[in-house]
């Protein structure tokens, strides 16, 4: 069976999400727009590419000249009534609910979803690229990245805060058909070299 190789790459960021909001379905700030142009140069040939449905990725994945089928298990993770606002706003409004956020996988803000039905998606997606052979890419976003590396790492969800997922940033998985495996990875493999 051939191998597996799939690339997920961090959407950019909007001005909000700089300011360190929540966010809103917004095109891309200026420096993202400008970074990923550059990555864009960087990366290898690939088989297939997925993005997530936001605005922010897709841009992103027309800024790094890929063209993508659209894939909604890529999708952000929905922060129903937390969209949009700053955390000491929702801090004011809903004392400690971050920080029972932070703490409960399970919890998900009003409208929204958990960081537990992320991950079940985040799987769902894993698994069925598991065998898909080939080169792939996903841009998608850090909540999806996240959730993606403690599954292959069986860690407990509550991990997802301590692992730094910056905008444009890359993970690269390693398949052969039967799990994944992370894999770093430097320019090298990102312009298509190195070893298996």
């Amino acid at each position: 069976m051939k191998a597996t190789r799939l690339t997920l790459v961090c959407s950019g960021i909007t001005h909000r999400m700089r300011k360190a909001g929540f966010p809103l379905d917004e095109p891309l700030e200026k420096r993202s727009i400008e970074l990923a142009r550059a990555l864009g140069q960087h990366l290898s040939k690939t088989d297939r590419v997925f993005v997530a449905p936001s605005l922010r990725a897709r841009e992103t994945a027309h800024l790094l000249g890929l063209h993508a089928a659209t894939h909604d298990s890529l999708r952000d993770q929905n922060y129903g009534v937390w969209e949009g606002k700053m955390p000491e706003t929702i801090e004011a409004e809903q004392p400690g609910a971050l920080a029972a956020w932070r703490a409960d996988p399970a919890y998900s803000p009003g409208g929204g979803e958990s960081l537990t039905e992320v991950a079940t998606r985040t799987a769902g997606f894993l698994d069925a690229m598991r065998s898909a052979s080939g080169q792939l890419i996903a841009v998608t976003h850090p909540a999806v990245v996240r959730t993606a590396m403690i599954h292959i790492l069986a860690a407990p969800l509550t991990s997802c805060w301590k692992i730094d997922t910056p905008p444009l940033s890359m993970i690269s998985l390693y398949s052969d058909g039967k799990r994944w495996i992370l894999r770093t990875c430097g320019l090298q493999q990102r312009a298509g070299g190195g070893s298996t």
